[in-house]
């Protein structure tokens, strides 16, 4: 069974003359003007390149990156004997990698250390620790516990604060 068919005037009378009202047509969102497009160039070129120099220092900074890691590997393995060479080799490797061969290669005992103190804006090796990091690996000095965690924070310190020619 179906619908009956609808009379032709159906509905609301009132309405039998009324025009639907046309909206216009969608506004672009395009800068329509030289000038949002200059200032969007710019703002381009602006945040290029502040990322640019992001990258960049994130780059140069590897190394402190990397020697973060073995110092927390050393600090977890700190029981072996070998420990304090291992220490200053992965601090003269991280000097290596900052500075010039010719400014790090020949240093030793106290101007090494001395050298390590200068290059932070403020000194984390204290005298006891100068004279363990000079002296003792020569001497096979063994290295008590709270002096090799206060030793591992120095270093870390340095690490992650020296400045120097490659500092961004």
């Amino acid at each position: 069974m179906s619908a009956p068919p609808l009379p032709d005037i159906f509905g609301n009378y009132a309405l039998g003359d009324f025009v639907e009202v046309v909206p216009p047509e969608a506004i672009s969102w395009l800068p329509q003007t030289a000038g949002w497009a200059w200032l969007g160039a710019l703002l381009a070129v602006v945040i290029l390149r502040y990322g640019w120099r992001k990258l960049r220092h994130w780059h140069r900074n590897r190394y402190r990156r990397e020697a973060a890691l073995r110092l927390q590997q050393l600090a977890q393995g700190a029981a072996h004997d070998s420990w304090l060479i291992e220490l200053n080799k992965l601090l003269k490797l991280t000097a290596l990698a900052a500075f010039s061969r010719e400014q790090v290669a020949r240093l030793s005992g106290q101007e090494w250390v001395a050298f390590l103190n200068q290059h932070c804006a403020s000194p984390p090796f204290s005298p006891d620790h100068c004279r363990l990091l000079a002296r003792g690996v020569y001497e096979g000095a063994t290295v008590p516990d709270a002096m090799r965690q206060s030793l591992l924070v120095a270093c870390r310190q340095w690490v992650e604060h020296h400045e120097g020619p490659s500092h961004v």
